[in-house]
């Protein structure tokens, strides 16, 4: 089962952000990229959100790196580790404007990308760039279409949609992954489950509860029938602690001896989780890097028994 990281420091919602967040910088992004990546992390995974409106700053903040920049930052400070947008809200830009983005970034990082996108949640975002909030699920059916075209192997890509029409048009360099990056559909609602079964090649679900998975994956199964090609299943897993933390890690974090975290991990596998986020909690970037190492090399190696 592959594991991957959301990065600390890019995105400090109150959810999640721990404390020594606020004041770390592009230095302690940069560790915990090389840690993911020497200590065989499958993806580093970044947000995505333009302007945060008042009255939800206080819960979200407004610290939001751009994924594309970040991203692009750490390539050059990694080797192997692949580098996830977690999630895109794709529906803001022109999808030719996404794909010249994210193409040179496959491109520079070798074909270590993967494109994550996703139908976002912020009204003000929206009317601020003039795109209908109400009609976002439908602009990033659409806009998915686009990018696969726009991603492809063709020079002069082609595609005429309701929205976005384009031809003719050459967008050089090409994406390293041939035939494109693969697309992977964030979300939970019944739309972005019907979204990543007809339009990506994977699912990235946000915040799902344990006990809902199997059902959302078999409604996944479900709705994706027989279409061809690989597709991926991924879970969020609780917080993670490896060991006996001496401090208040949170009632729903799981934590203890390496083999109970395991134990508790590879119950998504068998729910058919193939790809899992992972997240630790932490109160320094030298503890977070720390329970990296410790999970990498005790608990990954059991995910598999």
């Amino acid at each position: 089962m592959l594991y991957g990281i959301q990065l600390p420091v890019q995105s400090q919602s109150t959810l999640y952000a721990e404390s020594w967040e606020a004041e770390a910088g592009p230095a302690d992004l940069v560790e915990i990229a090389r840690a993911a990546d020497r200590l065989g992390f499958g993806y580093i995974a970044c947000c995505d959100h333009i302007a945060i409106p008042r009255r939800l700053a206080a819960a979200m903040s407004t610290v939001w790196y751009d994924p594309v920049a970040t991203l692009a930052f750490l390539a050059a400070a990694t080797e192997r580790v692949r580098l996830l947008s977690h999630v895109a809200v794709a529906g803001l830009r022109h999808p030719l404007i996404t794909a010249k983005q994210y193409a040179t970034l496959d491109h520079l990082s070798g074909g270590r990308l993967i494109l994550g996108v996703g139908a976002g949640h912020v009204r003000e975002e929206f009317e601020a760039l003039g795109v209908d909030f109400s009609r976002r699920g439908a602009i990033l059916d659409e806009t998915i279409d686009a990018l696969k075209a726009a991603l492809g192997e063709a020079e002069f890509p082609e595609f005429s949609g309701e929205r976005f029409t384009f031809g003719g048009l050459g967008q050089r360099p090409r994406p390293a992954q041939t035939p494109r990056p693969p697309i992977w559909v964030g979300g939970s609602s019944p739309a972005a489950i019907r979204r990543a079964a007809r339009h990506g090649d994977g699912w990235l679900p946000q915040g799902d509860p344990r006990g809902e998975l199997p059902g959302q994956i078999e409604r996944l199964r479900r709705l994706r029938g027989e279409r061809g090609g690989p597709f991926t299943i991924g879970a969020i897993a609780e917080p993670l602690y490896v060991g006996e933390p001496g401090w208040d890690v949170g009632r729903f974090t799981v934590s203890g001896r390496p083999e109970t975290v395991a134990e508790s991990l590879r119950a998504y596998r068998a729910m058919g989780v193939q790809q899992l986020q992972v997240r630790f909690r932490s109160r320094s970037g030298e503890e977070l890097a720390d329970q990296m190492a410790a999970f990498a090399a005790e608990v990954a190696p059991r995910l598999g028994e």
